[in-house]
């Protein structure tokens, strides 16, 4: 079995990588000691898949409050609710969802890899957006962090 870390090392990336992978997740306005934390997958474009995934994160906010910390991580097609201009269709409910739940602290990470895809940067996104180099990636950091996750 190859050992990535000492192939990137050999290479002199470990030390370019790393500050980079720490950085997108240590900043929030939760402390450690949030009980709850959870990371949902937002990867389609339907507006019945945005409504169910939002309504989820909204009740589970509703219910925990302060006591829980939430991400909505948006990548493939589902990283149009964080464009300022999407090119797939954003129904204004959902965008306006969005937005109500980024004031109440909820954090919504956005796909570096998709949005170079699209040609987007982040003055494409919504000013709460916050970028992270590639989407599956930000999931699995924060599970290591202790997210559950949950995918629709």
């Amino acid at each position: 079995m190859i050992d990535r870390r000492k192939v990137l090392a050999g290479l002199g990336l470990s030390a370019l990588f790393a500050p980079i992978a720490r950085a997108y997740h240590t900043d929030s306005h939760f402390s450690d000691t949030t009980a709850h934390k959870i990371v949902y997958q937002c990867n389609q474009p339907d507006a019945e898949y945005h409504r169910h995934t939002l309504f989820s994160v909204s009740e589970l906010l509703r219910k925990y409050g302060d006591d829980i910390e939430l991400v909505v991580a948006a990548f493939g097609p589902g990283i149009h609710i964080l464009g300022k201009n999407p090119t797939r269709p954003v129904e204004a409910d959902v965008r306006e969802k969005v937005s109500s739940l980024a004031q109440y602290g909820v954090a919504f990470h956005a796909c570096g890899n998709t949005m170079n895809s699209l040609g987007w940067t982040a003055e494409d996104m919504l000013p709460f957006a916050k970028i992270v180099p590639i989407g599956v990636d930000d999931i699995m950091l924060l599970q290591e962090k202790g997210f559950s996750y949950f995918a629709w």
